[in-house]
């Protein structure tokens, strides 16, 4: 069981790896990204030791690594540990640790470093490493220097234990260790005597007892009095990536039922690819917003939100216009109110909210003036989708939301493919699997998340636009490590649309130079170079073919080529219009 112990004792160093990794591997830990460089050598022997135990994945590029990562914690539940070099190499791990922390993914960061020494004399490759990430990471700390003495073997089995708690509790989140080594770095002797070591360390015993900690189960809670006595509120089932999507449906629709109160839900919601669990769903509620006279008759008394809150700028004004009492759900320890409203955060899940009896036949004309908006407004959306034969961005996630295989994970990109879910995501029951990187909602890392999320899981898909896609090409470069596959459904208008719906768009010059960003690529060269299958999308039918059923194994970009100006206008011309005209009935 043991055969890591004999490259273990050729050195110091080594043997500090050896307890470093094998308490991970007794811990849980599946899946370790190294980076390249010499500083790390100790830890790249170790992890690649533990294979298969530990799959060790070797990743060029460090923020790809980093992001690859975080898509692969996103994807398992579990932390993913990400090593690399002393120098700048770290500092590449920034925008994906942020990331982390924002978006609550369990990440172990390890940078190796040089030894206190050769700091601040001009040492190569030295920088200031404590600290590097700020206040990002959930815990961080400086390991000592490898000694083979057994106390300090003790502490470092025990901070290892500790690093990987905090990545997951009280909520999940990136852990920062800086490891310093001394040379020698190679597994080569260097000078120590560890023969008295193999006499006295018992490895049983040594690691006994280490296990992946359980969560502690949470008392239900019941449902406040404030909620059943009010019959004009909402539940939003805002951004969430729960890792048992049906139980959290089934606990939104639960209290929907209870109270009889619609749930509208984001387009980044498992809710909405649950459909069949909930009789009150609301998916429309941006486009339903729009219609002042709608907005003002709906206003609510009362909100819970489950939850991050949704994308939608309409949803967001309105709320904080009406200023209902609110309440959100969520274990987090953070403020999830960026409307500073007469908030209560109650710090549960919604599924440890007590179930109570749902009485069918009670109905609310609140809720019903709810259901009849989101009947009617869906039927123009649907119908106006429908006759769209032209290649228009919109609709692609019209369209995916009803045609991709049961279970599928998807990843979506920030900017406009976002909020073409959120305005389009037509509620269904295939169970699709929905990620994103909304802690920051930036750019960086989205083809290697993509990539992170779908290694070794179901046949995949990720729905980008085409800077997104450029900004982050190095992912491209993990494609022989990588095991199953991905479909990238690229949107190429040649820029960056989402600055077409903002009032900067009305100033020419600068807007097409600076914020437009056109790149003038050619993406059939682009995965030519890479590898990578390329096949340009000219009709919806197509595209459906495409997507289901999806390959087993590859990386393939099917392009859309899209006109930037023309889908900005469309959106405006239209996004207003679908609840332009309807009525509901005040009972």
């Amino acid at each position: 069981m043991f055969d890591l112990m004999p490259i273990a004792y050729r050195n110091v160093n080594q043997l500090w790896a050896y307890i470093l990794t094998e308490t991970l591997k007794r811990l849980g830990l599946t899946c370790a990204i190294i980076c390249p460089g010499s500083r790390s050598t100790p830890l790249a022997i170790a992890f690649a030791q533990q294979v298969p135990e530990i799959e060790a994945i070797s990743i060029l590029d460090e923020r790809s690594a980093a992001f690859f990562a975080l898509g692969q914690a996103k994807a398992t539940g579990r932390p993913v540990v990400v090593v690399c070099t002393s120098g700048t190499a770290g500092a590449n791990f920034y925008s994906a640790v942020i990331e982390a922390k924002e978006s609550r993914v369990p990440l172990l960061l390890l940078t190796t470093d040089r030894p206190p020494e050769l700091r601040d004399c001009h040492s190569g490759q030295t920088v200031d490493q404590l600290r590097l990430y700020g206040n990002y990471p959930n815990w961080q700390t400086e390991l000592a220097l490898p000694s083979a003495d057994l106390g300090m073997l003790a502490y470092l089995r025990q901070t290892v234990i500790h690093s990987w708690e905090r990545a997951q509790t009280p909520t999940k989140g990136p852990v920062h260790l800086n490891i310093p080594f001394r040379d020698p770095l190679a597994p080569v002797p260097d000078g120590t005597d560890l023969s008295y070591l193999q006499s006295q360390f018992h490895p049983e015993d040594f690691f006994a007892g280490i296990a992946n900690p359980c969560p502690m189960p949470h008392a239900l809670c019941p449902i406040p009095k404030e909620w059943k006595e009010c019959d004009r509120g909402i539940i939003i089932a805002g951004v969430a990536q729960p890792s048992q999507p049906e139980e959290y449906c089934r606990a939104i629709a639960r209290l929907s039922q209870t109270l009889k109160w619609p749930v509208l839900a984001e387009g980044l919601s498992p809710v909405r690819n649950y459909a069949e669990l909930n009789p009150y769903l609301i998916s429309t509620y941006d486009l339903i917003l729009r219609n002042q006279q709608l907005a003002k008759q709906l206003a609510p008394e009362m909100v819970i939100q489950v939850g991050e809150m949704p994308t939608s700028k309409e949803l967001r004004t309105w709320i904080d216009a009406t200023q209902p009492q609110r309440w959100v759900i969520d274990l987090s320890d953070q403020n999830l109110d960026p409307l500073h409203g007469r908030t209560t955060h109650l710090r549960i899940s919604v599924e440890d909210i007590k179930a109570e009896e749902i009485n069918l036949s009670l109905s609310s004309d609140y809720l019903q003036q709810w259901c009849d908006a989101e009947a009617k407004v869906r039927l123009v959306v649907d119908q106006t989708m429908g006759k769209i034969d032209e290649m228009i961005e919109s609709k692609a996630a019209w369209l995916i939301s009803q045609i991709l295989p049961p279970g599928t994970p998807l990843f979506i990109a920030n900017s406009m493919p976002v909020r073409d879910v959120e305005y389009f995501w037509k509620p269904n029951n295939l169970g699709v699997r929905s990620h994103f990187n909304r802690g920051a909602n930036g750019i960086d890392g989205t083809l290697s998340t993509a990539l992170g999320i779908a290694h070794r899981q179901q046949s995949s898909v990720m729905l980008t636009g085409d800077l997104a896609l450029l900004h982050d090409t190095n992912g491209f470069l993990i494609r022989n490590k990588f095991v199953r596959h991905l479909t990238i459904v690229l949107i190429n208008n040649n820029g960056g649309g989402i600055f077409e719906m903002l009032p900067i768009a009305k100033f020419e010059p600068p807007f097409e130079e600076f914020f437009g960003t056109p790149q003038d690529i050619d993406f059939a060269q682009l995965c030519a170079t890479y590898k990578v299958q390329h096949e340009l999308i000219t009709s919806w039918q197509l595209l459906q073919q495409r997507l289901n059923p999806l390959p087993a194994t590859g990386i393939r970009v099917l392009e859309l080529q899209t006109n930037r100006k023309a889908d900005a206008k469309w959106r405006q011309d239209n996004l207003r219009n679908f609840a332009a005209d309807i009525v509901i009935s005040l009972n």
